[in-house]
């Protein structure tokens, strides 16, 4: 069913689209073709539409100038659709479309760019992310690709990383940051509603999982809820929940919470489950940009000397 609508519905709008340009221009002709007669006798040819008691409004036809920029429209309105793919189902004689200008645009954009990127491809990340020009492309490709969700200074907020500090979900080294970047990360927790059982229980999970960080907690609720722990979350936190880098499972242990530490928000992991996700920009940028951008993003934290590199 799918295959016959893609097939019949750029038909359809391809005609529709015809029968009213040429349905306008029918009715253009059709009122020019009215014989009237100029009269400025608003006794005889006054239409009976009158405002503020002394303006008439007369039946003149429209002057033949105005008519022809009606009909101008008409033509160029078919001319258009001959010239542009405004027909679904005619990809016009131009054969423009929006993503070939948008691909030609980026080329040209990429073209101007390459060169001054090119100059740090043959140093190691690690040695970008200590040159002050590298850092000053890298913070502006942070700035509009990255800030939205990750701030203007890096330092996150709810169910979006902090980038500034030791806490990495996949792993914090320059090359698998650069492919977070190209690939894009998938962070998803299922609900474990039903494997860790009712609110009770959900509960003495919370606590015992503030208990790895050194919280304050319930050390009674805490007890009741280590068993669970271990038959429901140690297969992806670890039995010491420190985490696991290879699944993207959160370090448990630290005092770093992406979503919240206390008991609530905890609880409310467990029953609804997160779903994160950072879109891929291996098709918004180009390689050499994710280099620069990616080591920008590791020195936040990783090199002491960032704050005097950023001022020179």
């Amino acid at each position: 069913m799918s295959d016959f609508f893609s097939a019949v519905v750029p038909w359809i709008v391809a005609v529709v689209t015809l029968l009213g340009v040429l349905a306008c221009g029918v009715f253009l002709w059709v009122q020019a073709s009215k014989k009237l007669k100029v009269s400025l006798d608003e006794n005889t040819n006054s239409t009976g539409h009158v405002w503020d008691e002394d303006l008439k409004e007369l039946n003149n036809p429209m002057p033949r100038w105005w008519m022809g920029l009606f009909y101008i429209t008409v033509v160029f309105s078919l001319g258009y659709l001959i010239y542009y793919p405004g027909l679904a189902a005619f990809e016009g004689s131009s054969q423009w479309t929006s993503t070939g200008q948008y691909k030609a645009e980026r080329a040209k954009i990429e073209a101007t760019a390459a060169p001054l990127y090119a100059r740090f491809s043959a140093l190691s990340m690690e040695e970008v992310a200590r040159h002050p020009d590298a850092l000053s492309m890298g913070q502006r490709l942070f700035l509009n690709n990255c800030a939205q969700c990750h701030g203007s200074d890096a330092q996150g907020s709810k169910g979006f990383p902090n980038l500034t500090d030791s806490d990495w979900l996949h792993g914090g080294d320059p090359e698998t940051i650069r492919v977070s970047i190209v690939e894009g990360r998938k962070g998803q927790m299922p609900s474990m509603q039903a494997a860790v059982g009712g609110t009770q229980e959900a509960r003495a999970v919370a606590q015992y999982v503030l208990s790895l960080s050194g919280r304050s907690n319930n050390s009674v609720l805490a007890q009741l809820g280590r068993e669970t722990y271990k038959n429901v979350c140690a297969a992806c936190h670890g039995a010491d929940g420190k985490g696991n880098t290879a699944l993207g499972a959160p370090n448990l242990s630290d005092r770093t919470w992406l979503y919240g530490g206390t008991e609530k928000a905890i609880v409310e992991t467990i029953r609804n489950g997160r779903n994160g996700n950072m879109p891929a920009h291996g098709t918004l940028l180009t390689a050499e940009q994710i280099r620069v951008l990616a080591s920008y993003v590791w020195q936040l934290s990783n090199v002491p000397e960032k704050t005097s590199a950023l001022a020179q």
